[in-house]
């Protein structure tokens, strides 16, 4: 699913559908063109194979120490051990969220609200429940629980060894929202979750009690396309702080203690954003990509030669910052200056995401069309 289509269209909304507009414009920009850079490290292929296309969803690969567990639309699921395949299942049914596992299940959901749990080490069938709801974003499992979202943004505890429901929590949604596709994010005895609004609740992991809301921005506008301002991707936490960004909104960071405001800036992202010891990088809803200080909220740089890219989520790695693109390729920038330092073209259909694994400076990338490989900054 291109992060151009994302907004999920209620009733009240179907007249906007039916005529035809558009979220975005009525011509859609063309990507920015790349230019030669000056290369001052190389993007290394660890292991590369294919676990299937992603069709209209999006797949997040999950990973723990040397293993990769991946996903595709056709119900394909893959544990790889440093890149040697360990086992490969189909689930039966069309797959529709990302992989999350605990080293004990491995957690799945499709769009009619199945969530399937696996085996980790042999990946045969555990358990299956309904939960009526679309599920396009990974779990989350902790203490014992499995957390999905709906994509009408109910978030539901499931008990981890049969499935049985331990708790609901559910908001009333407004008239259109950005669909999420970030899983709940368990810290400590809470689990974070995004929501329409701009809001980002704590929930207590023990009964989804809501424990503080964080505001990351508030709606504003004449319409209810104009209003439209979700925290849809996943929050970026690093020791007491905790960092989110919001569609048609803002980027905040929040103490993660009581849940107040750092700082905040105009910024609008459904890509993602992420940070390291001193900057909170994230990519515009434009693609251009970044840099804030972490204490203070201050731009540090900008890089907008990336334009109209389809950014991925960053990664922030000790040698750079990894992005992906929706032309397939692999860009790395300097964390400093945000200049170019390292590229790789992998094609595949476009990045469809990344994530940090394996070693300090070691991604997974996950393409469109199905590649699934392992890479390395040197």
């Amino acid at each position: 699913m291109s992060r151009r289509g994302l907004i999920s269209w209620l009733p009240v909304a179907l007249f906007c559908l039916l005529a035809g507009c558009s979220l975005f414009g009525s011509t859609k920009a063309k990507p920015t063109p790349l230019t030669p850079i000056t290369e001052r490290l190389t993007v290394h292929t660890d292991w590369q194979t294919s676990v299937g296309k992603a069709g209209n969803f999006t797949f997040l690969p999950v990973s723990g120490g040397p293993v990769v567990i991946a996903a595709s639309h056709d119900g394909t699921l893959a544990r790889l051990d440093n890149g040697k395949e360990s086992w490969r299942t189909n689930a039966g049914q069309k797959i529709s969220s990302g992989v999350a596992s605990d080293g004990r299940l491995v957690i799945v959901g499709t769009y009619k609200g199945e969530v399937l749990a696996f085996d980790f080490e042999t990946g045969k069938a555990a358990w299956s429940v309904h939960v009526k709801g679309e599920l396009v974003a990974p779990a989350a499992i902790a203490e014992g629980l499995v957390i999905v979202r709906t994509s009408d943004n109910r978030v539901i505890a499931l008990d981890g060894n049969d499935g049985k429901q331990r708790w609901n929590y559910q908001r009333t949604n407004p008239p259109l929202a950005v669909r999420s596709l970030a899983p709940p994010l368990p810290f400590g005895p809470f689990v974070l979750v995004g929501m329409p609004g701009g809001k980002l609740f704590a929930l207590a992991m023990q009964n989804g009690a809501p424990a503080w809301e964080g505001t990351v921005s508030v709606p504003r506008g004449a319409t209810e396309l104009d209003r439209v301002s979700d925290v849809v991707t996943v929050p970026a936490v690093q020791g007491p702080q905790m960092c989110a960004v919001a569609f048609q909104g803002r980027a905040a960071c929040f103490d993660m203690q009581g849940g107040n405001q750092i700082w905040s800036r105009e910024v609008s992202s459904v890509a993602g954003i992420t940070m390291d010891d001193r900057r909170v990088f994230v990519p515009d809803e434009q693609d251009v990509v970044h840099a804030f200080d972490r204490m203070t909220g201050a731009s540090v740089w900008r890089q907008d030669r990336l334009k109209y890219r389809n950014l991925s989520a960053p990664v922030a790695l000790p040698m750079g910052l990894l992005v992906g693109d929706g032309q397939g390729f692999l860009h790395v920038l300097d964390r400093d200056t945000g200049e170019f330092i390292g590229r790789l073209n992998i094609g595949g259909g476009g990045v469809m995401s990344l994530l940090p694994a394996l070693g300090p400076n070691t991604a997974v990338v996950q393409t469109r069309n199905g590649t699934l490989m392992a890479i390395t900054l040197q």
